[in-house]
């Protein structure tokens, strides 16, 4: 019934109002015609179909289609590629988690588990993020102290309910119930604690650096924490039609709560410790999608494609085109 206490420097908040605003990247640009959001943009490219989806499994889903498949294969490779170079470990994990396992991450308790796709006959839930697979690998696991940090980059689907969001971004692909992502899992002796969260944070920032998109970086406040979190951090991206920014990313510490919970140590000398367990976005694929196409649209329809991607996607731009 207790969720992980706030780090000492976290702000104490009743609401989202008393988040921390740490610093901006990037202006954004100012266009010389109304710029379309991204829905008009995914009709006119023809690679996003909201209706379709609509039709065959209902509202907040979409199809993905053409350029903007090869858009997200794009994102996930130079994640991926970015990532390895910095000794992250690959993988791809189940996208079904026993739920008796998912209620040891945390994210069950204090209605967490009304947000998740439950499988009731056979006891297993969706995940709503590769975090919940690669976190419990190594349950009921000791490191040894050498071993550490242990870091890894996985690429999974990610399923969430939405449930608190009836009437919130209904519209697109911005808060949809299954989406596409590159997560970041650490697990570090807890002196590193605060160095590898802005490690974490420093990486999803280079990302977006890359891609030429204005964000901020904000810090939550006690109140925005979720159950297992002590402190968090949220990279939030332009979206020009909003003229507001937007959340894309998320870097988290869980301290010692989720290791607890799951029996991960280290062995440090003659005893054993609980690691310390940190999450981080590399890339969420849809809302990094939307602000590229957002941020990079032309007066004509066409969307230019960030020269970062070029080489992955070999394209220049998308044009708009006969369905």
């Amino acid at each position: 019934a207790i969720p992980n206490l706030p780090a000492p420097d976290v702000k104490i908040g009743k609401d989202e109002s008393g988040n921390e605003l740490i610093r901006k990247h990037g202006s954004p640009k100012n266009f010389s015609f109304k710029p379309r959001d991204h829905i008009e943009i995914g009709e006119i490219l023809d690679i996003i179909d909201i209706e379709r989806a609509a039709k065959v499994s209902g509202t907040r889903f979409a199809y993905l289609k053409k350029e903007g498949v090869l858009l997200e294969f794009a994102l996930a490779q130079f994640a991926f590629d970015s990532l390895i170079k910095e000794g992250l470990i690959p993988i791809i994990p189940p996208e079904l988690i026993k739920t008796e396992t998912m209620k040891k991450l945390g994210y069950m308790d204090a209605g967490g588990a009304k947000d998740m796709f439950h499988i009731e006959k056979d006891g297993l839930t969706l995940i709503g993020t590769a975090e919940h697979t690669i976190v419990t690998m190594h349950m009921d696991e000791t490191f040894l102290e050498r071993d550490l940090p242990k870091r890894y980059v996985g690429f999974s689907s990610a399923f969430r309910r939405e449930a608190g969001s009836y009437g919130k971004d209904t519209r697109g692909i911005f808060r949809v119930h299954q989406f596409d992502k590159v997560e970041m899992v650490s697990y570090i002796t807890p002196e590193k604690d605060v160095s590898e969260h802005e490690y974490l944070l420093s990486l999803e920032e280079k990302f977006f650096q890359a891609l030429g998109i204005p964000y901020q970086v904000v810090k939550m406040c006690t109140a925005d924490l979720g159950f297992p979190i002590a402190r968090k951090f949220d990279i939030e991206a332009w979206i020009p039609t909003q003229e507001k920014y937007r959340e894309v990313t998320s870097a988290s510490t869980t301290t010692n709560f989720q290791a607890r919970r799951l029996n991960i140590r280290y062995q440090d000398g003659v005893e054993k410790k609980f690691v310390h367990i940190l999450n981080g976005t590399a890339i969420a694929i849809p809302r990094t999608l939307i602000a590229i196409l957002e941020n990079y649209q032309q007066e004509d329809g066409s969307v230019i494609i960030p020269e970062v991607l070029k080489n992955y996607i070999n394209i220049d731009k998308i044009s708009p085109k006969n369905k």
